[in-house]
């Protein structure tokens, strides 16, 4: 263990990254929650993914806009094709999600089979590069999660129905998921909105955010102290602070 692996030049970004991810997650992650439609953010970010490798191979530069532009392309058509599978099949839409989420996902090793960095490129892909983040990234994220958040507050999304939602949805794993990877986004999404299901309205919000942040800065921190991939210890520390929470928060059991 090194302390001074503590640094904040590098988790700081890190960190900040993780906040932004988790402004715009929370509230669409209880909407996922209330839907029933758990899985859509892994099918999403599996097809954004797929974006960013399809414009790889074509050889575009790498985290360039001719890339952000496939990947919100990329994103818009799956939610394009969501919404009219919810339209048509409503009762096998989770079902689809995961069909579409399998299909991105051997596409995406299709397209990296014959190239010598594949494997590093799906590495990636699921456990993101949080701790490498620039500001760039992060102004770009930041403005995109003011208008989303934005958009929420003032009703416009439900106002353009199963397709603006969606789409939001899709803008937001997009932005992210080149961020933090697959993985961290599913949980960000899930697991504080799992965590505070017995809940509602703004303590449900303030409690999913607790836990988020408190995921994001232990893991950060450990992953630092114990030199350990920081993408998949901050699944862990997401899912412990999270249960702390759940458990904290039962009503104790009355004595007869």
């Amino acid at each position: 263990m090194n302390w001074n692996t503590l640094d904040w030049s590098i988790l700081g970004p890190a960190f900040i990254a993780g906040l932004l991810v988790l402004l715009t997650h929370v509230p669409l992650g209880t909407q996922v929650l209330d839907r029933g439609i758990v899985f859509i953010d892994l099918a999403i970010a599996q097809i954004a993914g797929l974006g960013v490798i399809g414009a790889d191979t074509l050889g575009l530069p790498e985290g360039g806009i001719a890339v952000q532009g496939a990947a919100v392309v990329a994103a818009l058509l799956g939610a394009l094709l969501l919404t009219w599978t919810e339209r048509k099949v409503p009762e096998q839409q989770e079902a689809l999600i995961g069909v579409m989420f399998i299909l991105a996902a051997c596409a995406g090793i299709l397209l990296l089979a014959n190239n010598p960095h594949g494997g590093e490129h799906l590495k990636d892909l699921l456990v993101g590069q949080i701790l490498w983040v620039n500001n760039t990234q992060l102004l770009w994220l930041g403005g995109l999660s003011a208008v989303i958040l934005f958009a929420l507050w003032r009703g416009w999304v439900q106002k353009l129905g199963r397709f603006g939602f969606y789409a939001v949805f899709a803008l937001a794993v997009t932005a992210s998921v080149q961020l933090v990877g697959v993985y961290l986004v599913f949980s960000s999404l899930i697991i504080p909105a799992l965590a505070t299901r017995t809940h509602a309205g703004s303590k449900r919000y303030r409690r999913a955010y607790v836990i988020g942040v408190s995921g994001y800065a232990s893991g950060l921190a450990l992953s630092a102290l114990f030199d350990l991939p920081s993408g998949a210890v901050i699944v862990w520390t997401l899912a412990a602070c999270a249960l702390f929470a759940a458990l904290s928060s039962r009503p104790a059991k009355q004595a007869h």
